[in-house]
């Protein structure tokens, strides 16, 4: 246990040093190489006690004995100097273990005042130890200083979550485990600790590293005494880890040599990107991989399952391949792993669900407080379950035992211990109990809620299963736990209601009321369809004189009237705002007027999401142009309806995520590439710097199947982004195929009004080919790819095209014109720094756009709570539901 001297005096070290270095991360690099230094010193005090000599500091390195720094002869400036030269030569000393020698690797001392120095050294000497006991709870304390982030996108993981980990996982003596993503060596330690445990002979009501860490008193500290000493260092040659980091793989170093291991097995290693290690498999794994990929992408080798660029999907893949047979992992990792609808994410899940997962705990979003408020959760595999197991188990932590906001302060109630108990007994097969038929007769078909129940394993209060036939229906393999949890207070607080008992309805005038001859110049507005699909009340095409607003005055809209949109485009919604200027409904509209039961907002929220559309549609008359049925019918939609208190939670909680969203959003439409043109770059035409369509014959000749076909609409509209999943067959290929694609071209869309749809191709081309459409340029050694795709961005560039364009329904321009075109070129270190320059600032652009992502699944995920999370949502409708027994069976 860590005293409170030893505190004290790491706590004086940091405040010795902040003032020359103030990153925590130097700080603790420095103290480290201190304490490693002292305890050296310590060693050969004791060896020489014993009656031995010196190892450390002898021969040449005599000279360099803490003793000898703190001669009386010595000044200052000279302990700056022997120190200074001891850490940096340290590393080539062929007294001291290969260990010590990689810790004093690239050592240095970062600051050159002598004063500074000499009171950090001798505070560093009030710490007096002979063994590494004491020095690797300073060690651990000080580690835990280290909460900032790193280059990677690390967060140091708190004690107490490491702990809760390794105790689910449960690794035992003569299991092989590692770390992928080791940092400081936290999860390893608190792996050996937990085997040391489940050997110890005093420890006879079986506790875990997690109960064992939070006795207040602790009955035994002698860890392990039933492992023989044989066992003991097989279990530590059993512990690995890897790292990319040469900082983290020093201190992960120190950390487990100063918790008893020799020679710790800790490698600096790429896992995403190196192959030396790919055939080492592990029977345990455990890892906080980073939760951001580094600058620059990750360019991961093409031995891994999934496809994917992300560096959070990619470790998980990892770590799945590499369990043994029988092994079993947890994996912290972000959220967007858990419900995001890209392809590798969905790859990942099912992968992860047909082989590998049997639960996920949900974790508060102010684990990693005050360092980042990111929302987390634990993928936990066992492959032997996994096979066995028809179901996943989730579990919820709301409390970890602190709270949430930046300080994390300790508080009462805890969850952790009850989610290791939950989890534990799924994996014995012991069910907590079965979910019984809904209480709520007014719940069940018949009687207008339609809400099918799912028949779930309870494992406590926090904890459910989910059959992976569920998790699978519809095809993402989403796994966040509460969008298949249905409980009795969400049937008590969501009654659902006919949109008829809380709405009035009128539907916009048929027949000849708005014939155009009674429109006038000024007057009352007729709000049309487009208001509300465009959800904009500025602009009005048609008015009515104020006697013929009289006559229609039933269709006259106010400020929270709901309008929706009822041909063609069905289904859009929109509030009236306060301001909303006087007038009535056209016919394809139709009018809902909430009453003081539901709040406008909420109604909207509901009207717009998934289910009610899906339940609008099936009720819609016409084919090619869809309808909305008869008010009658609409007017029989189901809908949840809880208190007044509720849905404004509700409302509140997703206009805060919109709001969010609605930045982003700015953010990324403003957007765009701009290079500042400097008058003395060089003007050249583009055929001085780019090969011009260098390939003209058709090449779907050289290939017998299919190849990948770019067109106008690969390429999303202004951001330059291609999508690459548009596979012709050969026989199929259309004639405008004509473009060969390599890497690193440029695509330069040469039809109007196209002329914004040019991409650059960023994957490694495997028989891409472009439409005629474009103009394909491929730059010589003048030009950097990336500095004239952005020039395709400015707004010269794009006028020069359009005053090169010729006349007709479909202006162009030729390949001549493209030729042509003018770019000011500076020199090729120029280009560079502003190429790094602006793919800075799209990393800020993508991450808006995550946000927006991350976000929007936010509100459908709320808005999908609210209708009960059930995969037949349209059944919790009343439109395709009929009593089985007292239960709704789903119509397929």
């Amino acid at each position: 246990m860590l005293d409170t001297q030893t505190k004290r005096r790491i706590d004086d070290c940091r405040d010795i040093l902040v003032g020359k270095l103030p990153d925590p991360k130097a700080q603790i690099e420095q103290i480290t190489i201190g304490l490693i230094y002292k305890f050296m010193d310590d060693m050969d005090k004791e060896a020489i006690e014993l009656g031995g000599s010196t190892k450390f500091f002898s021969d040449d390195y005599e000279k360099y004995a803490w003793d000898k720094l703190f001669d009386t002869k010595v000044t200052a400036t000279e302990m700056l100097r022997l120190y200074s030269e001891a850490i940096e030569s340290m590393e080539k000393n062929p007294n001291i273990p290969q260990l010590f020698r990689d810790i004093f690797k690239n050592a240095y001392l970062p600051y050159r005042d002598p004063e500074t120095l000499k009171l950090f050294l001798k505070t560093i000497g009030e710490f007096q130890y002979t063994h590494s006991e004491k020095l690797g709870d300073a060690f651990e304390y000080l580690l835990s200083i280290m909460g900032s982030q790193g280059d990677a996108g690390q967060f140091r993981t708190p004690r107490h979550i490491i702990d809760f980990l390794v105790s689910i996982v449960d690794p035992d003596i003569g299991e092989t485990i590692l770390d992928p993503a080791c940092g400081t060596a936290g999860f390893l330690i608190s792996a050996y600790k937990h085997i040391l445990l489940k050997h110890t002979k005093a420890n006879k009501e079986g506790l875990n590293i997690y109960e064992y860490n939070n006795l207040e008193n602790k009955s035994f500290n002698n860890l392990g005494d039933q492992l023989t000493p044989d066992n003991r260092k097989k279990l530590i040659q059993n512990i690995a880890g890897y790292d990319i980091s040469p900082d983290m793989v020093r201190l992960s170093l120190v950390n487990l040599y100063l918790h008893g291991f020799p020679d710790p097995e800790i490698n600096e290693y790429d896992t995403l990107s190196s192959e030396e290690r790919w055939n080492e498999n592990f029977d345990v794994v455990l890892a906080n991989p980073p939760f951001m990929s580094p600058k620059g992408g990750i360019r991961p080798h093409k031995k891994f399952t999934i496809t994917s660029n992300r560096s959070e999907v990619l470790f998980v893949d990892y770590i799945a391949e590499h369990l043994n047979p029988k092994g079993k992992a947890g994996i912290i990792v972000p959220e967007g792993v858990i419900f995001q609808n890209g392809r590798a994410y969905k790859d990942l899940r099912k992968m992860l669900i047909e082989n590998y997962l049997y639960a996920v705990v949900s974790l508060p979003a102010g684990v990693f407080n005050p360092y980042s408020g990111v929302k987390t959760s634990i993928l936990l595999m066992d492959r032997t379950i996994a096979r066995q197991r028809n179901d996943i188990l989730f579990v919820k932590i709301d409390n970890d035992g602190y709270g949430l906001g930046a300080q994390r302060a300790a508080v009462k109630g805890s969850q952790l211990e009850e989610a290791i108990a939950q989890v534990s007994a799924f994996r014995k097969g012991e069910a907590g109990g079965h979910a019984e038929q809904s209480s709520h007769p007014e719940l069940v078909s018949g009687s207008g809620c339609g809400m099918l129940k799912q028949v779930q394993h309870d494992y406590g209060t926090i904890a459910h299963a989910v059959s992976k036939s569920e998790i699978a229906a519809n095809g993402d393999y989403n796994l966040s736990g509460e969008r298949y949890k249905i409980s009795d207070q969400q049937y008590n607080s969501a009654f659902f209601k006919k949109l008829g008992d809380v709405c009035d309805f009128k539907r916009g005038p048929f027949g000849g009321s708005l014939k155009k001859e009674i429109f006038v110049d000024e007057g009352i507005a007729v709000y049309e369809q487009s208001h509300a699909i465009n959800n904009n009340f500025n602009d009005f095409r048609y008015f009515i004189t104020e006697k013929k607003f009289e006559e229609m005055r039933g269709f006259e809209v106010k400020p929270n009237d709901i309008l929706m949109s009822c041909s063609g485009t069905m289904g859009k919604v929109a509030i009236l705002p306060q301001n909303t200027p006087k007038g009535i409904i056209n016919q394809a509209l139709l009018k809902l007027t909430p009453t003081k039961k539901i709040l406008p907002e909420y109604l909207k929220f509901l009207m717009e999401s998934e289910s009610f559309q899906k339940a609008l549609n099936k009720t819609a008359m016409g084919v090619a142009i869809k309808n909305v049925a008869s008010v009658k019918v609409l007017k029989e939609l189901q809908i949840p309806l809880p208190p007044l208190s509720i849905q404004e939670e509700i409302v509140a909680e997703i206009e805060s995520y919109q709001k969010i969203i609605d930045s982003a959003k700015t953010i990324v439409e403003n957007y765009k590439p701009r290079i500042d043109i400097d008058p003395d770059w060089e003007i050249l035409r583009i055929q001085e710097i780019a090969d011009v369509n260098p390939v003209s014959k058709n090449p779907a000749s050289l290939f017998n199947d299919w190849f990948i076909y770019i067109d106008i609409s690969s390429v999303e509209n202004g951001s330059g982004i291609i999508d690459y999943s548009n596979k012709i067959k050969v026989v199929d290929a259309p004639s405008r195929a004509r473009r060969i694609v390599n890497l690193n071209d440029i695509l330069l869309s040469t039809v109007r009004p196209n002329l914004k749809a040019f991409g650059y191709v960023d994957k490694e081309p495997d028989r891409f080919i472009a439409s005629t459409g474009f103009a394909l340029l491929r730059t010589n050694d003048k030009c950097i790819p990336k500095f004239l795709y952005y020039q395709v961005f400015q707004d010269f560039m794009i006028n020069q095209m359009i005053a090169s364009m010729g006349k007709g329904s479909y202006p162009s321009i030729n390949q001549k014109d493209v030729n042509n075109l003018e770019v000011a070129v500076p020199r090729i270190e120029t280009q560079r720094q502003i190429v790094s320059q602006i793919e800075k600032e799209q990393e800020l652009i993508n991450a808006n756009k995550q946000l927006i992502e991350i976000f929007e699944q936010k509100i459908k995920d709320r808005i999908a709570k609210v209708w009960g999370e059930n995969k037949e949502q349209e059944e919790s409708m009343g439109i395709a539901a009929e009593p089985q027994g007292g239960y709704v069976k789903a119509k397929y």
